[in-house]
């Protein structure tokens, strides 16, 4: 008896799918996806959905980062809210994720008259809680470490956690805070193949209203894509520069993938130079 034929037509570049968690080589049955990758199509986006809508769940949040700040930062994290009320609030009204309510404000310490810090570290839910919940505690335990080592003493402010928070709500954070710079670690808006990223983004000379431009970033940091090893590396070269140039966005560029050849050819990074 000869064998049953698949009505699924194979895509060559299959192959290459090893090599990325893009959909590449799906294959068609007739003029239609094949029924498992419609399933997993499905399955990746309820996922996506999930992590926009999870709410951050601080209490575990909070439990993870006290291993990682406990010897490094004198008091506890305080808990911050912004103006977007709800989710629904926020996901419709993104201006209000920029401003701390008039109630963190009140709970926040003004450190404007007191000498300034280097750095603020903001950890903020954003567009996915998942990558929050999953990363940030290791993301900041290794800065933290990373900073205690480096070869500058680091002047920290105090950790805060910010609710329905948007990128720029780091800037008024940082600005009371009196730090120099703001490090803002916060969930990614989803993609179908990455519905727990973790973005940061460092900015020098923290004040309300900055936009972009004045802001590097650092982006997909999870499990599946940048190591919280590599984060931390590139993060604190980006923080050297920064308080170095006392600038950071378009003026600052990520040379950490730079090599150079000098010394009878050989290969040096360029942080090394």
């Amino acid at each position: 008896m000869s064998e049953a034929k698949t009505p699924v037509v194979a895509n060559h570049w299959r192959a290459l799918r090893r090599f990325t968690d893009a959909r590449i080589g799906l294959g068609r049955a007739g003029v239609s996806l094949p029924t498992p990758e419609l399933l997993a199509f499905q399955l990746a986006h309820a996922r996506a959905r999930d992590a926009v809508h999870l709410p951050l769940d601080v209490a575990g949040l909070m439990a993870n980062l006290t291993p990682a700040i406990e010897k490094h930062l004198p008091e506890p994290p305080i808990i911050l809210e912004s103006c977007a009320g709800d989710r629904f609030t926020y996901l419709q009204r993104p201006d209000l994720g920029r401003q701390l309510s008039d109630e963190s404000r009140a709970r926040l310490p003004s450190a404007s008259l007191d000498e300034p810090v280097d750095l603020a570290i903001v950890i903020v839910d954003g567009l996915s809680s998942v990558g929050v919940q999953n990363t940030a505690p290791s993301m900041v335990g290794g800065l933290l470490n990373a900073l205690e080592q480096d070869d500058h003493d680091w002047k920290l402010a105090l950790l805060t956690v910010v609710e329905q928070g948007r990128v720029a709500i780091g800037d008024e954070i940082g600005e009371r805070l009196n730090a120099r710079m703001v490090v803002v670690l916060i969930g990614e808006r989803p993609g179908l193949s990455s519905p727990d990223s973790l973005g940061i983004y460092l900015t020098f000379g923290p004040e309300a209203g900055l936009t972009d431009e004045r802001r590097n970033c650092i982006s997909n940091v999870r499990p599946g894509g940048l190591p919280v090893e590599e984060a931390s590396r590139r993060l604190l070269y980006l923080m050297r520069e920064a308080r170095r140039l006392k600038l950071t966005g378009v003026g600052l560029k990520d040379r950490t993938e730079d090599t150079v050849i000098e010394g009878g050819g050989a290969n040096k990074n360029f942080l090394t130079r």
